[in-house]
């Protein structure tokens, strides 16, 4: 390679990764801790699930808590377990009865919440918001989108460029990875230091960078080109054929007859006959065409267990009149090239096929990326602080360096604060949760990034955040115990995993902190 074709990957490489590197470090610090968002929604509530908690949860009774609040005939619903908890998504469409509408205006909204299947109480998304929730939207900046899709935006076009980043790396780094992987020199100039870190932690993170960068892209990219701009260009007259393509969607859309069933079939029963036909099958979700209509239809969507079948999804549909099965695909059998791509591109995204050894590996390999990031900015740091620079240049980059670090390096502490905080006083909250959140995360993230920002020595800021993040560490498992009880012998002994895993987290976390800030030194 030429030295001009070498410097222009070179500096590409350097520009891309500081302009991306604070929303960069966001999105692996929240996505890391995210990867535990059951768990932590468990720690937070007091409620552990258990492995089968879906196909045994009793759906005729929660339609029958529905029905004494909505008049369900001729909707659409839903019920999606987002994720593993208790409680269930839950989508209900505009009533397709314009008798009904026009009479009574009854289901003429559409409407949104979660349903607990252990009590069957449903609330609105901003009262069931919690801390799994708020880190796992962080992590691909949810929280901006104050127009349509922004924050998915912003989060897919900084994981486009941590792609282009990691590509220039190794073109840049190609001939020294050999050799440097094996080096690393304390003793030498703090250039070469963090280089050496850089380097070595780079290659060792590099396939976990590389399959975050391309599913990232295609998950966030995927759904901004869900906006109707872009659903008008490509198309225009079949926008449900676009979410089908990207597989974001099910097409099935069957005719509303206008007559009622005499009766409305138990979709419990057909909740345990596909349990029987697949015993080993996860439900995923529940879905509902013509509620009460004789052309109503049952969906169950499934799928085989991720650590024995990664790309294995299914479904199958009861037509609710006789009780047939009209269509059905099994989870077990082979997939299509492009369901097999999707399934693989979120499998691999998510960490969700190889239990608590997988999601650990992640999050080890994700809190090193925040480490591959920082390090890159102390290398472009260092190399510009020397006499050679305008004094003007280095202020400012000094200034830069330490915004940086301030932001990424105070989210340990703020984050350990937060849950430790909602935990003693998340009840009081009541119905604003959300709101309750996101005072207690972003104003304490200011607070502490503004007073570490005006701190001239990179070594304080570093001491701080970990003395900080040592001793909120140790608060969280502390307020969980005080507040309910489930101290960690406590929970291992009633099997409450979800809860034992989170305090466990953060006792491994603040030892982890507290074993480095003593070891810790200035050189």
């Amino acid at each position: 390679m030429g030295q001009r074709l070498y410097n222009v990957f070179f500096h590409t490489h350097t520009v891309s990764g500081i302009i991306i590197s604070a929303a960069l470090y966001v999105i692996f610090f929240a996505g890391s801790v995210s990867f535990l968002r059951d768990e932590i929604n468990a720690w937070q509530r007091d409620e552990p699930v258990t492995a089968d908690f879906f196909h045994t949860a009793d759906f005729d009774r929660a339609l029958d808590s529905l029905s004494s609040t909505y008049d369900l005939y001729g909707r659409d619903l839903n019920f999606n377990q987002y994720f593993h908890e208790r409680r269930l998504g839950v989508s209900m469409s505009t009533s397709k009865d314009t008798t009904l509408l026009s009479s009574t205006g009854e289901g003429g909204q559409n409407a949104f919440f979660y349903m607990n299947m252990g009590n069957f109480e449903h609330v609105d998304y901003d009262t069931n918001y919690s801390l799994g929730e708020f880190l796992y939207r962080l992590h691909f900046f949810a929280q901006l989108n104050l127009w349509g899709r922004s924050g998915y935006l912003l989060s897919g076009f900084v994981a486009f460029f941590f792609l282009f980043a990691i590509l220039t790396g190794i073109i840049v780094h190609w001939k020294k990875v050999r050799t440097n992987f094996y080096v690393f020199r304390p003793g030498a100039k703090w250039k070469t230091i963090w280089t050496d870190a850089h380097v070595g932690l780079g290659v060792i993170g590099l396939p976990y960078q590389f399959m975050f960068a391309v599913t990232g892209c295609y998950l966030m990219l995927g759904y901004a080109l869900m906006l109707p701009p872009v659903q008008a260009l490509f198309y225009s007259d079949k926008p449900e054929e676009f979410a089908e393509v990207l597989q974001f969607g099910d097409a099935f859309d069957p005719a509303f007859h206008g007559e009622k069933l005499a009766h409305v079939p138990a979709v419990n029963d057909l909740v345990q006959q596909t349990h029987e036909r697949w015993p080993d099958a996860q439900f995923l979700d529940l879905d509902i065409k013509n509620y009460g209509d004789t052309n109503m239809y049952v969906t169950i969507h499934c799928a085989s267990p991720y650590d024995e079948a990664l790309l294995a999804t299914g479904f199958i549909r009861y037509r609710a009149i006789d009780g047939e099965v009209t269509q059905f695909k099994n989870p077990n059998a082979a997939q299509n090239y492009r369901q097999g791509s999707v399934n693989l591109l979120k499998r691999l995204h998510y960490g969700d096929y190889g239990g608590y050894g997988v999601k650990f590996i992640y999050l080890i390999l994700g809190f090193v990326t925040c480490f591959v990031i920082i390090s890159g900015v102390m290398i472009w740091l260092v190399a510009r602080d020397k006499k050679a620079v305008a004094p003007v240049k280095r202020r400012f980059n000094n200034w830069l360096g330490r915004i940086y670090l301030s932001i990424c390096l105070s989210m340990y502490p703020v984050t350990a604060f937060t849950f430790a905080v909602v935990k003693c006083f998340g009840e009081s909250a009541g119905e604003s949760p959300k709101v309750f959140i996101y005072q207690v995360f972003f104003w304490s993230w200011l607070a502490l990034s503004t007073l570490l920002v005006f701190n001239r020595k990179l070594y304080n800021i570093n001491r701080i955040c970990l003395l900080l993040g040592s001793v909120l560490a140790f608060a969280v498992p502390l307020s969980n115990g005080i507040m309910t009880g489930n101290w960690l012998w406590v929970s291992w002994e009633k099997g409450y995993t979800q809860i034992f895993v989170v305090d466990l987290f953060w006792l491994l976390m603040a030892v982890t902190s507290s074993l480095v800030l003593v070891k810790l030194k200035r050189k």
